[in-house]
């Protein structure tokens, strides 16, 4: 099997992945090896690939490949979410391009053309998934909506309702209008946005609930004057000065009419606006306390869509933001508006529709968190869970410790129906099926003729989340079936990969259903990955065209070098600054190994001894191979992936490809001994399978053609065992840098005196070699004719120090005497020069004197600098000219 002259992706990426699939070589079975299991964060069902998840999944397939080679049964176990409000938004908006409304349908009927949708888009991801070289085990995909998840999903309803953790209730709730749904806290997204702040007058009211005549208002400060129609109170602060006149009062809201109480609370901030806060308990969080503490009505002036309703008696069936415009305009006309300020402040949007959420007073199912918290909190803290970075310990932390009651409950119907009956009497039950809710309705009321229509299901479906935090037990049927063989295996799982953005989402909450439902942790670390922005910082999105198509990154660069791109640029937790150059530079580094392997494989061979040169460079690369390896290993326990992946390029580029193999070339036209060819192709074998994690499609080919191999022999599952450095090797090591600083030496002598490479110089050291026995290294790599021993330099020559050693190059007549004087003159004008800015700025009393010492400090040293610089050019100028 010949090797193309050129590296072209698109030969090797689909072949590739198509034998690692034939040879089930992604597939998993508990056995006796020790497990590493991964669990995929799932992707919506009908999402497509973005940069987020190439960063994802390439961290996870580097992990998990990593593992492989380690000699662990690797689990990864591929999925996808059925993403509510997302996907509901998604198929009612196909229905409206056929003129069909959600209204018009049945539940039945619309989960009819949710499935449709689902089994038309869902899976594309994991498709795409394939072309990055993920090695998941598909044979194991879930979706959080599949039979034994959603039984999972339901049965944890159950349990925790009987456990008394889930209630129903009316509360103060984040109403998305445009989803029609209640959020969580944690999907709400606060923005900060340049408001209005309007100053509207409240007319002292007297005993009938009319303007007292003497003209006197309060004025309250409000950035929401359209929610004036719901205000049931007005709230001072009892120890604010200027408003102790308003005790006991009655105003009467501008407009509306209505003749409301002042109440008196320290909630009250006596600093913001003028100290008199407008009460509207169905539309404000702390309004909503206050009217409780108050026992103050509460009037709904929203509809769920975000018009205003018959309760607020005016202004009905406008949308919020029109009437904001509108009862500006007439607050102003009615002489009720004393000004209008520019304010900024922050706005809760909908974290899925991005529009503002409104708070607002729902019945609504809830889970109480307290409990949940505390045992998930010290597992974090005490690093029996580590995450990377820690510095995310502290959020979380923080989260737990103010945590709320979440809101489980959604406006809804694709996703899983809560399994909470209506009884015809009222009252309800919750059972996991219909026919155990009868069961249970009969056992409530007595009532032993109840029938299943009697029943009425709760229309509501539960937070997507509320399927996803139990993804590392329910992915391994653990819900529905405890204890079982492949749970006890392969949980707690290894590694979780994921953004920082769903900490409380999804990763707390899984470490809460971890504990409370097999009572141990569901992953042992945490890799936070950072948010991927462009170059110039800003965060990928269609609407700024900033967002490139991975699958057309990878048609260019190859899926490594895309894989290489992202990773050279992401380190865990920081955001990464992507640019296309990055992937253009995997792309390179693809095409430099593919010609360094064409130029190893290209070499004829012979039956002739190794060369002294050979023999060092081997021992040499063999103790740098140890040394980088221990160096990744410990680089991967730390989950440093992108320094990991530095170290393997490194040491390919420029130790194996510029000096290794450069040090082992034999001569043009010659063979090659077979010790050193062996030697080669072993050491070429070792930095594929230390690349193959990060460049799967690369390092399989090139791996094949190494020696022939068997058909289902894979790099993938080829282990990766080498031996632990020495002090030998670092000493060896030591050696060898300052070999290659000699050499480098001699090639700048080269460069600066205009000496062809081809031409064989002479190298003189002056006192004693310290690098004697590498003389052969040096001699082949600065093409030397002779390494001389001096007590001092010749005449005419360049010279270098490498430590304490000086080495000098004897030039003779191999460079032009005018011309190399000519140049040196202008450099030694150019330093006088630069020196007497120095100078001048060191004389100056008040510079030295305020400047701090550090600047004076490098002012010194350039002085130093340049004086020892000029020495030695008017030493080598009066040797030319003599």
């Amino acid at each position: 099997m010949e090797l193309a002259s050129k590296y072209n992706p698109a030969d090797v990426e689909g072949k590739w992945y198509q034998y690692w699939l034939d040879h089930k070589l992604f597939s998993s079975k508990p056995d006796g090896r020790e497990p590493y299991t991964v669990v995929i964060p799932p992707p919506n069902v009908t999402g497509v690939l973005h940069m987020g998840h190439v960063l994802n999944e390439t961290i996870q397939d580097i992990l998990v490949r990593r593992a492989r080679m380690d000699g662990k049964n690797a689990c990864w176990v591929p999925g996808t979410d059925h993403a509510s409000i997302a996907t509901e938004a998604k198929v009612v908006n196909r229905l409206a391009e056929k003129g069909i409304k959600k209204t018009d349908l049945t539940r039945e009927e619309f989960l009819k053309y949710a499935w449709e949708w689902t089994d038309e888009h869902g899976g594309i991801i994991l498709k795409q998934l394939r072309k990055l070289g993920a090695s998941c085990d598909w044979d194991r995909t879930a979706f959080t909506m599949d039979e034994k998840r959603s039984e999972s999903v339901i049965k944890v309803f159950c349990d925790l309702y009987d456990k008394g953790l889930i209630y129903r209730g009316v509360r103060m709730v984040n109403w998305d209008p445009k989803a029609l749904t209640a959020l969580s806290d944690e999907e709400v997204i606060y923005k900060e946005e340049h408001s209005k702040l309007y100053y509207l007058k409240y007319m002292v009211a007297n005993e009938n609930g009319q303007p007292d005549g003497s003209g006197r208002y309060a004025v309250v400060a409000t950035t929401r004057p359209e929610t004036i129609m719901g205000d049931t109170a007005m709230c001072i602060n009892p120890n604010d000065p200027k408003n102790t006149w308003l005790k006991g009062q009655k105003v009467i809201v501008p407009l509306v009419g209505r003749c409301i109480p002042v109440i008196e609370d320290d909630y009250v901030d006596i600093e913001f606006g003028t100290g008199c806060l407008k009460v509207t308990p169905a539309h404000d969080v702390n309004d909503y306390m206050l009217g409780e503490k108050y026992n103050l009505p509460s009037i709904d002036i929203f509809n769920d869509n975000g018009t205003i309703s018959e309760a607020a008696g005016m202004y009905v069936g406008m949308d919020r933001f029109d009437v904001r415009r509108q009862i500006c305009i007439d607050l102003e006309k009615a002489g009720l508006l004393e000004k209008v300020e520019d304010y900024t402040n922050k706005v809760g949007f909908s974290e899925r529709t991005n529009v503002p959420i409104e708070p607002k007073l729902s019945m609504q199912w809830f889970l109480k968190m307290e409990h949940l918290a505390q045992i998930a909190l010290e597992p974090v803290m005490k690093d029996e869970i580590k995450f990377y970075p820690a510095k995310y310990k502290n959020t979380y932390r923080h989260w737990m410790e103010n945590i709320k009651d979440w809101c489980i409950s959604r406006q809804l119907w694709w996703g899983h129906r809560i399994p909470a009956y209506y009884l015809p009497q009222g009252g309800f039950v919750v059972a996991e099926t219909a026919e155990k809710a009868l069961e249970r309705a009969k056992e409530k009321t007595g009532d032993t003729n109840l029938t299943a229509s009697d029943l009425r299901q709760d229309e509501d479906a539960l937070d997507t989340w509320f399927s996803s935090w139990l993804w590392p037990i329910s992915l391994f049927d653990g819900i529905n079936h405890p204890g079982n063989e492949e749970l006890n295996y392969y949980y707690p799982t290894s590694d979780l990969v994921t953004g920082p953005d769903i900490i409380f989402f999804w990763v707390a909450r899984m470490i809460m259903a971890g504990y409370e439902y097999e009572g141990k942790m569901p992953f042992k670390n945490v890799y936070f990955t950072g948010i991927v922005r462009d170059k110039l910082g800003r965060k990928m999105s269609k609407s700024l065209g900033n967002s490139p198509d991975p699958l057309d990154l990878i048609e260019r660069y190859g899926a490594d070098g895309v894989r290489m791109g992202m990773m050279l640029s992401a380190p865990a937790g920081n955001d990464i600054l992507f640019d296309d150059a990055l992937c253009e530079q995997g792309r390179n580094f693809n095409n430099k190994i593919w010609n360094a392997f064409r130029l190893v494989k290209g070499w004829q061979t012979a039956n002739i001894a190794q060369p002294e040169t050979a023999a060092i460079a081997t021992r040499w690369f063999d103790a740098m191979l140890r040394t980088t390896a221990r160096e990744v290993a410990d680089l991967f326990k730390k989950y440093r992936l992108s320094e990991a992946l530095m170290a393997v390029y490194k040491l390919f580029w420029d130790e194996f490809s510029s000096w290794y193999l450069e040090m082992v070339k034999p001569a043009y036209g010659q063979p090659i001994d077979n010790k050193t060819y062996e030697q080669t192709l072993s050491f070429f074998d070792t930095l594929l399978k230390l690349l193959h994690p990060f460049m799967p499609f690369i390092t399989e080919e090139l791996w094949q053609h190494i020696y022939d191999r068997l058909p289902g022999e894979s790099i993938m599952i080829s282990p990766l065992h080498t031996a632990a450095p020495t002090e030998d090797d670092a000493t060896l090591i030591s050696h060898v840098e300052n070999v290659k600083s000699i050499v480098a030496g001699v090639r700048t002598v080269r460069n600066q005196k205009n000496i062809a490479p081809k031409e064989a110089l002479t190298l003189e050291v002056v006192g004693g070699n310290p690098e004697a026995d590498f003389e052969g290294v040096i001699k082949k790599m600065g093409n030397l004719s002779a390494v001389n021993t001096v007590v001092q330099k010749g005449e005419g020559t360049a010279s270098f120090m490498v430590g304490t050693t000086e080495y000098a190059v004897p030039l003779g007549n191999l460079i032009d005497v005018e011309a190399e004087i000519a140049k040196q003159e202008a450099e030694l004008k150019h330093l006088e020069g630069f020196l007497a800015g120095v100078l001048k700025k060191l004389s100056n009393e008040r510079f030295v004197a305020n400047a701090p010492t550090a600047v004076v400090e490098m002012e010194r040293k350039k002085q130093a600098d340049a004086e020892s610089k000029i020495a030695a050019l008017k030493e080598s100028l009066a040797k030319l000219k003599k």
